[in-house]
């Protein structure tokens, strides 16, 4: 088995009551399920440093993010993170947002948008995109930003199924030799396509 690149052992703060959740990760893609409200945002946003009240210990990549006397903050991780509601800059076209992170060419830029089938929406701005195009936006600019752990929050939830089918490979493709990934999904379908090591945080 391949050597773990991410232990996470912490109490989350989940409304009023407290959840442990210990978890390591050994395959790219870490795949966590469980039922709403369980803790599986909480957990994404632990892991990238965005969750201030979580107690308990983050390792990843071989580095300590969180632990005893120890907090990396978010900026410092790595972590390109894509949330459910897909947080675009509203005062900015498709083709701005995916270039916010300056960390790629206009021609990766481009290559990117066209994958995702985006490339006609890029000088629009983010209130006259849909849900799915919003969605597939955030993924984009996750990508080009070159994350070493890429972070997804039901990163497919509001697109059609033959959409969705598609964009599964293109991203599953993307990360077999790119960044790590922590995919939070309902659709099982979703962890076949990304062959994750599945991990239920209702039972953990």
């Amino acid at each position: 088995m391949a050597e773990p690149w991410i232990h996470v052992d912490v109490t989350l703060q989940i409304g009023p009551r407290k959840q442990r959740v210990q978890l390591t990760g050994a395959r790219q893609v870490l795949g966590i399920v469980g039922p709403s409200g369980c803790g599986k945002t909480t957990l994404l946003r632990v892991i990238a440093g965005a969750e201030s009240r979580a107690s308990g210990d983050v390792h990843a990549l071989g580095e300590v993010w969180q632990g005893p006397g120890q907090f990396v903050p978010a900026w410092k991780r790595g972590v390109g993170w894509v949330p459910q509601d897909a947080l675009l800059l509203p005062h900015l076209t498709t083709l701005q947002n995916l270039e916010y992170a300056g960390r790629s060419s206009r021609e990766e830029t481009l290559e990117i948008a066209d994958l995702l089938g985006v490339t006609e929406l890029i000088h629009r701005s983010p209130r006259h995109l849909s849900g799915g195009e919003r969605q597939r936006v955030a993924l984009g600019r996750a990508l080009l930003a070159k994350p070493r752990i890429l972070l997804l929050d039901e990163p497919f939830s509001a697109l059609d199924p033959a959409l969705r089918s598609r964009l599964r490979r293109v991203i599953a493709d993307r990360i077999q030799n790119g960044p790590r990934a922590v995919l939070v999904t309902h659709d099982e379908r979703d962890l076949d396509a990304f062959d994750a090591q599945r991990v239920d945080i209702s039972s953990v």
